[in-house]
């Protein structure tokens, strides 16, 4: 072989681009069902090998990262500030910060920090929901788009949904709290397109999730879900005793069904022409075929369990089965069309805490579910239980989900982010 020829093969490999990481750009990946189309991704790993970079976090946070290209984004309090902060995922290093400064104590549980909403990007811009501070928009480079001030949001519980984006529109969950509503907002302006109030949460179920009829201890911290049903689109959303379809473009309400109790911590799971929706605290599940017209809970609703186990995480869905994580760290694995328990396994770590807030990513045939203790385990996705690998960081109290992105695991502890891969 020439020297010339050998110059020009050499040119001609370094002009050709190198291949765009997949991104993870919701806290539910791309399609908000929690399924990667990764091929390659570590099985094996531990605080000692096969982590890549890990960077400490300056406070403690619930939210999930978001990854798009070479770039990371998650939501992060630090004192009286709340930030969307950037970092390289090549080495973690931070690029910038921004978002909102001096803002109030609001009301929160100890358990969920402020700024617990994840992020959402489309890769040109980033998304992040302050709570009362609002919702806020930045350039990928960290500049400052826009800001929307949407009024005070409280709940004793304080507040975790974040934003879902899709065309040109910035769907959120404007709650839980007395001022509830569901918002679809402008992606480039800024402005409010259509808001549907829920209005007042009238318990009419009867409670099975510990709690009394107090004002306050009720609400939904779902994050909406966009589905294709038959030929239209749906926008879904979880509330307090039942679950809504929407036209995403006006805000009409399609459906509802009954059969959630009052407090809904989970979102809705969509998979073979199924919806799966959850409530909290012991409560309810129902599985229900969404395109249908009015009130479809005879009609479309497939099976309803009154009492579950406590969800906080949300499943998902792979070959008539759905997989999920419960607050106790148990692992469920339930006939789609039935609603019949296949098997329901604990999985014992080796941090303090066995137990889960987390929700469960789906890899070909396996499942990424981390626990409360920073264990990350690695099942197979299958009727039969088996444990693939069992992976402790131990790093902490963990309550956000697992990104998946170009071979790497993002996991963020409240101590560290985390980049598990080559």
């Amino acid at each position: 072989m020439n020297s010339a020829f050998c110059r020009l093969l050499l040119l001609a490999v370094l002009l050709v681009p190198p291949a765009a990481a997949a991104p993870w750009p919701g806290w539910r990946g791309a399609d908000g069902c929690g399924v990667s189309t990764e091929k390659e991704l570590p099985l094996n790993w531990s605080a000692a090998s096969g982590v890549k970079w890990k960077v400490a976090l300056p406070e403690p946070g619930n939210s999930t990262p978001v990854v798009w290209g070479e770039r990371i984004f998650i939501t992060q309090a630090v004192g009286h500030e709340r930030l969307v902060i950037c970092f390289s995922r090549q080495d973690g290093k931070e690029l910038w910060r921004g978002g909102a400064n001096n803002v109030a104590a609001e009301p929160t549980h100890e358990t969920n920090p402020y700024c617990s909403a994840s992020p959402a990007t489309d890769g040109e811009r980033v998304y992040a929901w302050f709570g009362s501070a609002g919702l806020y928009c930045f350039d990928v480079s960290g500049k400052e788009l826009w800001h929307l001030a949407l009024g005070e949001q409280r709940h004793e519980w304080g507040y975790s949904s974040g934003p879902v984006l899709h065309g040109d529109l910035c769907y959120l969950n404007f709650g839980p709290g007395p001022r509830a509503a569901l918002l679809a907002v402008n992606k480039i302006t800024g402005t409010v397109t259509w808001r549907h109030d829920p209005g007042p949460v009238n318990v009419t179920m009867p409670r099975n999730d510990g709690f009394g009829a107090k004002d306050g201890v009720v609400g939904s911290w779902s994050i909406p879900l966009l589905i294709k049903a038959g030929d239209r689109e749906e926008l879904i959303m979880s509330w307090p005793e039942h679950v809504l379809g929407y036209d995403p473009r006006t805000g009409k309400v399609l459906w509802q069904c009954a059969g959630l109790n009052p407090l809904v911590y989970s979102s809705p799971l969509f998979g073979e022409g199924i919806l799966v929706a959850m409530g909290g605290y012991g409560g309810s599940t129902l599985a229900v075929r969404p395109g249908g017209s009015g009130d479809v809970t005879e009609t479309h609703r497939l099976w309803h369990e009154l009492r579950d186990s406590g969800h906080i995480g949300t499943g998902v869905i792979r070959e008539g089965h759905l997989y999920i994580q419960n607050m106790s760290g148990i692992v469920e694995c339930t006939e789609l069309r039935t609603g019949k328990r296949i098997w329901k396994e604990r999985l014992k770590g080796s941090g303090a805490s066995a137990e889960s807030w987390s929700s469960p990513v789906l890899v070909g045939d396996r499942l990424y579910l981390v626990n409360q203790g920073s264990d990350c385990f690695v099942l197979r996705a299958s009727p039969e239980f088996e444990v693939l690998a069992h992976n402790p960081l131990n790093d902490g109290l963990t309550n956000a989900s697992p990104a998946i992105s170009d071979g790497h695991v993002f996991i963020r502890t409240h101590a560290h982010l985390w980049c598990i891969g080559k």
